[in-house]
């Protein structure tokens, strides 16, 4: 009995040794974005800008990452909420230094209020990437939602001094120093 176990074990091996390979950001891009973010122009600039960083985001390290990230965001726009959050919980378990898997999972948690998993994932992609203007800016609505609005203001004003044009700048208590 004991080679049929070995054997199992072999033939398994190759799929369970499957893991996320390392992912590298276009950093240099990023960061033109973010520079011609802060001066934008307009509020249609700032978009088209955002729109890159978010391709930035999207991009997901493999095949696999790239299916589990677009069928959770899919699961998210069909409102299924718990769905999505099963999805991104495999993609996080197989990619877990993949921040979008984190912003994701937390924009499921975030859109089902549960709020407290929501922070968790969200404070983890920033970890992962301090300048993610939508993890901060969730972060920040998250708190929000726990009724934490003067924790919020932190990241909020991380967010729009990274991206004046935030929608979210209008939680902010106090002004910013960012002229639009």
């Amino acid at each position: 009995m004991k080679p049929i176990v070995l054997i199992l074990a072999l033939t398994a091996a190759p799929a369970f040794a499957q893991t996320c390979p390392p992912f590298e950001v276009d950093q240099t891009r990023k960061a033109e974005i973010l520079s011609q973010m802060k001066v934008a122009p307009s509020d249609r600039i700032a978009r088209q800008l955002s729109n890159e960083l978010w391709d930035i985001w999207m991009k997901a390290p493999d095949e696999k990452s790239q299916r589990l990230l677009d069928m959770g965001v899919a699961k998210i726009g069909f409102g299924d909420f718990l769905g999505a959050t099963e999805t991104l919980n495999e993609l996080v378990a197989y990619c877990p230094n993949y921040t979008e898997g984190y912003n994701q999972r937390a924009f499921s948690f975030y859109l089902r209020q549960d709020f407290s998993p929501a922070l968790e994932d969200l404070n983890r992609a920033i970890a992962l990437t301090p300048d993610h203007v939508g993890a901060l800016a969730g972060k920040a609505l998250t708190l929000i939602g726990m009724g934490r609005v003067e924790a919020a203001q932190e990241p909020l004003r991380r967010a729009v001094r990274l991206n004046p044009w935030l929608s979210e700048r209008a939680f902010l208590t106090e002004p910013l120093d960012v002229e639009l």
